[in-house]
């Protein structure tokens, strides 16, 4: 039998209900007499344990190009005109969880409670300027309370660094994954499916894209709850779209106009995403594992899917990279044939990663109406 996920909602939010925010206390700020605080602003509401926000307007200031200008980076102000924070007074580090190109996340106890919470650090170079990601990943999440969004509780800047104060989540889905080689069973599925939606559904009305949907920015708490993370490439949409750059999305969960270089997309960039991730945790495995380049995933995506219907899908041949000699005559492949874990979904369940993965954008499916198998896979 059939059930749509909407239904659900209620007894799917009681098992999300076990989430404990951590408290965290106003931090102190150490800010000159004379010059007033560029980067922490005055203290907002802006979730339920939070304390202060980050007002980054006085960053946004222009300065003359220069052989090594980074049009990807905001310049800072003098160090002398930003007041300082140290993090050290108010949090311990427990263990680093993980560095990426420009920041390092860190498990800490709060000194003052005992609640533990993850730090990301971000190395600023004064000459350089602040990574817009950053600026980008704080001004997103001030508008982004949900319970199924991380929640960013407070920002410290001190001398060249600025640290985000998270809350802790136990892992990313990805790590989670590696314990289940051959996916997890459906009621997870489920339950890890319909919090990527709901959160999703939440950026989405506020007409924000997250943009890098991947299991390594999906975080899981020891009970089973799921948060978006890492809106880092995030950013607002307008309607109808705009062009972006298309160099967004990890390769393996990128959809396939944006492969084929389209730069005019909406909520079906997102959505293309949850499909690879769906797929994912039925089987443990990536649906689309490109191991070279973009002619490579394409490759990989319409092995599976088939090639475009140019008829259904006219646009598809104004795309740069569109060439429908370049690939072998593919045709659509069952799901079943695909990865035989997949038919743990049954036919309602394949029906749905049918909807996520559909190469036209035009096409993307409406939250609230998605179909699945009951708990016993029927």
């Amino acid at each position: 039998m059939f059930f749509c996920i909407r239904e659900h909602i209620l007894d799917l939010n009681c098992r999300c209900q076990c989430l404990k925010y951590n408290k965290l206390r106003p931090s102190r700020s150490r800010s000159n007499n004379n010059k007033e605080p560029v980067i922490v602003s005055r203290p907002i509401p802006s979730c339920p344990n939070s304390s202060t926000v980050a007002d980054f307007s006085h960053l946004r200031r222009r300065r003359p190009r220069s052989a090594h200008y980074d049009p990807n980076t905001i310049t800072l102000s003098d160090k002398q005109d930003v007041a300082e924070q140290d993090v050290n007074e108010t949090y311990e580090r427990l263990e680093k969880l993980g560095e990426g190109s420009y920041a390092t996340v860190y498990k800490c106890r709060n000194k003052t409670d005992g609640s533990i919470v993850a730090l990301k650090e971000i190395k600023l170079q004064f000459q350089e300027g602040l990574p817009f990601t950053a600026i980008r990943e704080a001004s997103l999440l001030r508008t982004l309370r949900h319970s199924n969004i991380v929640c960013l509780h407070d920002i410290f800047h001190q001398h060249n660094q600025l640290t985000f104060v998270f809350e802790y989540m136990k892992m990313d889905l990805s790590k989670y994954l590696e314990r289940h080689p051959t996916g997890v069973d459906c009621l997870q599925i489920k339950l890890l499916l319909f919090q990527l939606l709901r959160g999703l559904d939440f950026c989405h009305k506020k007409k924000i894209l997250h943009r890098d949907l991947k299991p390594q920015n999906l975080l899981l708490d020891d009970t089973g709850v799921l948060k978006l993370a890492d809106f880092g490439l995030a950013r607002a949409k307008s309607v109808p779209s705009r062009t972006y750059s298309h160099e967004v999305v990890t390769l393996w969960y990128r959809p396939p106009d944006v492969l084929l270089g389209s730069t005019e997309y909406s909520t079906s960039l997102d959505m293309w995403g949850v499909g690879c991730i769906f797929a994912e945790i039925c089987t443990g495995q990536a649906l689309f594992p490109g191991s070279k380049d973009v002619v490579d995933q394409l490759d990989k995506v319409f092995s599976i899917r088939g090639l475009p219907n140019e008829a259904e899908w006219p646009e598809v041949k104004s795309l740069p990279h569109y060439g429908s000699n370049k690939f072998p005559p593919y045709k659509e492949v069952p799901f079943k044939h695909v990865n035989i874990l997949l038919t743990k979904l049954q036919k309602a369940g394949m029906d749905l990663l049918g909807m996520f993965l559909q190469g036209d954008p035009r096409a993307e499916p409406r939250y609230g109406s998605f179909p699945f198998p009951n708990d016993k896979g029927g």
